[in-house]
């Protein structure tokens, strides 16, 4: 069955492969982006099956107002896909207050409005699904990476409270937790902050864990969002790539033990 899916941060990355990957199978895509020209592509192959509209996510008034003009345009929204956001390197010293903010103003805050404004129309509708694009770093926290890691684990906060609240709309929630890949990401997409030259051996460590073992192929996830838009009982976590897994129950095995040593000190604390 046709679908009608709205995707935040189409221009590039996994954005845009999974537009194109629903227009090719015959969805309707409302594609939204900071710029409208970097949709140009997509109507000139796809013409009226792509809705390009321009959002900047972190403009409340204006999330909603796009979201109910696509909802006006195609007559539903059945899928809609929080993918805009960007990465800020810098250690926890070096990043600036600007920075900081505009990291949670787009990461969380863009991620909130957009859930917010596509919230009632799904419960009118009386189903729908709500994806969130989350990261493996939602998950565990790297150095280096600390705002962008806050941003990450406080969308998955906020996804995990919304789905059982929406949940006896009809409106499913899934959290997609991608490790990296190799997208404009880390590249022309990410802020980096003026560097402290003290921190350079922590970035060295960083990076060295980024091989071409550990970096996905994007154009290989497409799948894995085909089967979870389409499934009757979509799941609420997913990792996209190999590496989420074992890193996640190695970390969670160290924190498991962690509390476990301290235990009759967080016990005593109890009164």
């Amino acid at each position: 069955m046709k679908k009608t899916i709205l995707i935040t941060g189409a221009s590039r990355g996994f954005g845009k492969i999974w537009a194109e990957a629903f227009l090719k199978r015959g969805d309707n895509v409302i594609a939204t982006a900071r710029t409208i020209d970097t949709l140009k592509d997509l109507v000139n192959e796809y013409g009226n099956a792509v809705l390009p509209l321009q959002l900047d996510v972190t403009n409340r008034e204006q999330c909603f107002a796009v979201v109910n003009k696509a909802h006006e345009h195609f007559g539903k929204l059945d899928v809609v896909i929080n993918n805009a956001g960007y990465g800020l390197f810098g250690t926890i010293e070096e990043t600036s207050e600007q920075e900081a903010r505009d990291q949670i103003e787009t990461n969380v805050f863009g991620t909130l409005w957009v859930t917010q404004a596509v919230i009632p129309i799904m419960r009118n509708q009386g189903k729908g699904h709500i994806i969130q694009v989350s990261s493996l770093l939602g998950v565990v926290a790297l150095p280096v990476l600390g705002l962008y890691n806050a941003s990450k684990w406080a969308v998955e906060a906020i996804s995990e409270s919304m789905a059982p609240e929406i949940k006896s709309f009809g409106i499913a929630t899934t959290i997609i937790e991608p490790n990296g890949f190799s997208t404009d990401w880390g590249g022309v997409s990410a802020i980096h902050s003026k560097s402290i030259p003290l921190y350079d051996d922590v970035k060295s460590a960083l990076f060295s864990q980024f091989t071409e073992d550990t970096i996905g192929k994007p154009e290989a996830t497409t799948d894995a969002i085909l089967k979870v838009v389409d499934a009757e009982n979509p799941p609420l976590r997913l990792f996209l790539g190999k590496v989420g897994f074992p890193t996640v129950s190695q970390v969670y095995a160290d924190r498991l033990a962690n509390w476990e040593a301290w235990k009759d000190v967080a016990e005593a604390a109890h009164g």
